[in-house]
């Protein structure tokens, strides 16, 4: 299965992109395709955010011939339960999809949800495709569209998710819409910014990074195996560096190495997994294999990792899992399910006991959707499944 990072510039539920959809989804192995999400965050702050998850679950069945599965993360205020089963869904997943809306909405959900680090994570097994908004957040810098197009701010960057240089090493700030018109008598290039205002975001960009252009109805697969960057759709992808340009048309393929040989920097380096991301990735994997009661007893054992916010969001995701399995009525309760959801209250009480309410609220508010009754005394906790 080929591990991809994709970059549309526009046009991601357009019948131009059905063919590239299709082609993607043939790299991802039968089994895993039932796992493909998308993220509703970007536009998650609309009043019309469930039409607009409407037209994109009915554009990927009828048209791509994909069933997608939403996982909705529309706001930081979310619960934890439901940051939890967001993310549990996103670090199942083999393919994610996010597109429309606000960069800047989106970066400041999916980084203080934990999620940026989950989709960072999708790329070692998987395929991101970010498109338009979302294609934003993806470089070093991301340009807050709406806040300098519509509101009149004066031009200046927000700091991105930077997935693009962790995957690939190319230090960018990606700019969608690259060759927009719809200005008409002024210059709306560049995703609005036209020339003026991209000439003086250029001008704050650190000395080794560039800016990366997708036109219109255009897109960028990297394959991060091969380290080869596709162009596909009606434009091209643009380097820009220091007002010096390199376009790519589209039904060509370059090298990473090209790009940013034709930028003038180098690569960085790819990043190296921290030993507490590991451990949750061991973590994990016990879970996918079947072997629960391991993981269950690891991820106690992480209690002592002083944790931060992505930690955090991990472990919440793998306590969301375990709470799936625990409560799952097509195992028998006695003999399987008991040791889960004692397990499960364990982590529970842990977490109480150091103050962190957010994790241990997870726990009861997961397994309480899932039918698990808790009952709390002065001196433990116990349980019984709601009969339905």
């Amino acid at each position: 299965m080929s591990r991809s990072l994709v970059l549309l510039g526009s046009g991601e539920t357009s019948p131009t992109m059905v063919t590239p959809h299709q082609q993607i989804f043939q790299s991802i192995a039968d089994d895993k395709r039932n796992s493909s999400v998308y993220l509703d965050t970007s536009f998650g702050f609309q009043e019309n955010a469930d039409e607009i998850s409407e037209r994109i679950e009915n554009y990927f069945l009828n048209s791509v011939g994909v069933k997608l599965n939403r996982a909705s993360l529309k706001t930081s205020d979310d619960s934890p339960a439901s940051v939890a089963e967001a993310l549990a869904a996103v670090r199942a997943a083999h393919w994610v999809f996010a597109g429309p809306g606000s960069p800047t909405y989106a970066l400041g959900v999916w980084q203080q949800s934990g999620m940026a680090a989950a989709l960072e994570d999708v790329l070692d097994r998987g395929v991101v495709v970010f498109a338009s908004a979302a294609a934003l957040t993806a470089g070093t810098h991301t340009v807050p569209v709406y806040e300098i197009y519509k509101v009149g701010e004066r031009p200046s960057w927000r700091e991105g998710m930077d997935l693009l240089s962790k995957a690939t090493g190319l230090k960018a700030a990606v700019i969608p819409h690259f060759d927009n018109a719809e200005g008409g008598t002024h210059d709306t290039r560049f995703c609005y910014l036209g020339e003026r205002r991209l000439s003086l975001l250029e001008e704050q960009l650190p000395v080794d990074t560039f800016i990366l252009g997708i036109d219109e109805h255009t897109g960028l697969r990297i394959d991060l195996d091969e380290q080869l960057a596709h162009v596909f759709g009606r434009g091209g992808m643009t380097v820009r560096m220091g007002g010096h340009l390199w376009t790519v048309p589209a039904g060509e393929t370059v090298s990473v190495a090209d790009i940013a040989a034709h930028a003038g920097t180098r690569l960085a380096n790819v990043k190296v997994e921290s030993a507490e991301r590991l451990n949750l990735r061991h973590v994990e994997e016990m879970i996918e294999s079947g072997r629960v009661n391991d993981a269950v007893e690891a991820l106690l054992n992480l209690d002592e990792i002083d944790r931060d916010i992505d930690t955090r969001a991990v472990v919440h995701a793998l306590i969301t899992r375990l709470g799936q399995l625990a409560a799952s009525p097509r195992v028998d309760v006695r003999s399987i399910v008991g040791p889960y959801v004692d397990a499960l209250l364990e982590a529970r009480q842990l977490a109480r006991q150091n103050k962190r309410w957010d994790e241990a609220d997870s726990i009861r508010d997961r397994l309480t959707e899932l039918k698990v009754i808790i009952k709390d005394d002065s001196n433990e906790s116990s349980w019984e499944i709601e009969l339905t």
